[in-house]
């Protein structure tokens, strides 16, 4: 049976048919799941989908077999698919599995991966496959500013004001986590957003918690951790402000912390490496990229202040098992070079800060 999507306050609405998620009553959403797939290969939702699989050949960038993979570092590099915006999503999971990334940090959004596709669960299949052919792992991020609303950027949220609209963040984030499972990543990544004008401090508190205890309802089971990242200028901006959270949620263990360098180092009043000890008993993944303190722009390593080998080296003495991701939207225009030259910084400064 056919019926629309709401997609945000005011916003159109998307089709959807029997072969698209279905999600119960608009704005009134208590499951979301897709028909299964014969040809998806078997993953597991706590584990990276593939382990030890051979790159396929002739996807080398001179269209010649790329050769082995170099061999594991102690911390596994990912690269944020917001800074391959020029390229189709299959030509990003094999240019940096090329490079020899471990794997990607993919952003649902308008262009590589659309969670209000018609054609949704037939694209995730595909991704599936692709990811494992490639030997790729992933991880979920909801951060597209424009997916929900293309006149303001991260709206609705959690915090949004009209019930209808908090729960079309909700049914974003129901999404994802299905998306996570069919994928194989652990986890979903997603932030605060800006809290409304005027809104009560601990209002927008009890709305964030119930909003996450509600997409918890549907990840957990399936599971898949929440990674909430902090983020400038948003409501939860800092490590405490998303303990905070945590404890709001009862310490729930499935709700753990997304850790992104340069917003610690712009916005932290502590060292960067002090904010980093404070979620690591949380720690699920890692963004990472240049910053000057004070200014929310992602730069390429050596463009801003941060001192990088101690960081991984303390991720590296952590034992951090998530993706440490690259995350540059800046980059796109020249997307394959930035990317090389990342991963060439953060394999040097590990090297050099173990």
């Amino acid at each position: 049976m056919s019926r629309p999507l709401a997609r945000g306050p005011g916003r159109r609405q998307d089709r959807s048919n029997e072969h698209e998620l279905q999600c119960g009553e608009p704005h009134s959403i208590s499951t979301v799941s897709c028909p299964p797939v014969e040809s998806t290969p078997d993953r597991t939702t706590d584990a990276a989908p593939v382990t030890g699989i051979v790159e396929a050949p002739g996807h080398g960038g001179d269209g010649q077999d790329s050769g082995p993979r170099p061999s594991a570092a102690p911390l596994r590099f990912g690269y944020g698919t917001n800074g391959f915006t020029d390229h189709r999503l299959e030509d990003v999971v094999w240019v940096l599995a090329d490079l020899g990334y471990d794997g990607l940090a993919l952003t649902l959004d308008q262009g590589h991966l659309d969670p209000y596709s018609d054609a949704l669960p037939r694209r995730v299949s595909h991704i599936a496959r692709l990811l494992n052919a490639a030997g790729m792992t992933v991880t979920i991020e909801t951060g597209a500013p424009y997916l929900l609303d293309p006149w303001r950027p991260h709206h609705p949220n959690l915090m949004s004001e009209a019930r209808e609209d908090r729960e079309v963040r909700i049914d974003l984030l129901r999404r994802a986590s299905w998306i996570a499972q069919e994928l194989g990543s652990p986890t979903v990544q997603l932030a605060s957003g800006p809290a409304p004008a005027g809104l009560d401090e601990e209002i927008a508190w009890r709305r964030l918690a119930a909003g996450c205890e509600t997409v918890l309802e549907h990840a957990a089971p399936r599971g898949i951790t929440l990674g909430f990242e902090p983020e400038p200028d948003t409501f939860v901006d800092t490590v405490t402000r998303c303990l905070r959270l945590r404890d709001l949620l009862g310490g729930h263990e499935r709700f753990a912390i997304t850790f992104d360098v340069g917003h610690a180092h712009c916005v932290e009043d502590a060292p960067v490496l002090d904010c980093l000890r404070l979620a690591e008993p949380h720690l699920v993944n890692v963004r990472i990229e240049d910053m000057v303190r004070g200014v929310h722009r992602h730069l390429e390593f050596g463009l801003g202040e941060i001192d990088f080998p101690p960081l991984l080296a303390e991720l590296a003495a952590m034992g951090h098992q998530g993706l440490v991701s690259v995350e540059i939207q800046e980059g796109s225009a020249a997307a394959p070079d930035v990317a090389r030259r990342c991963l060439d910084f953060l394999r040097s400064s590990l090297t050099n800060g173990t």
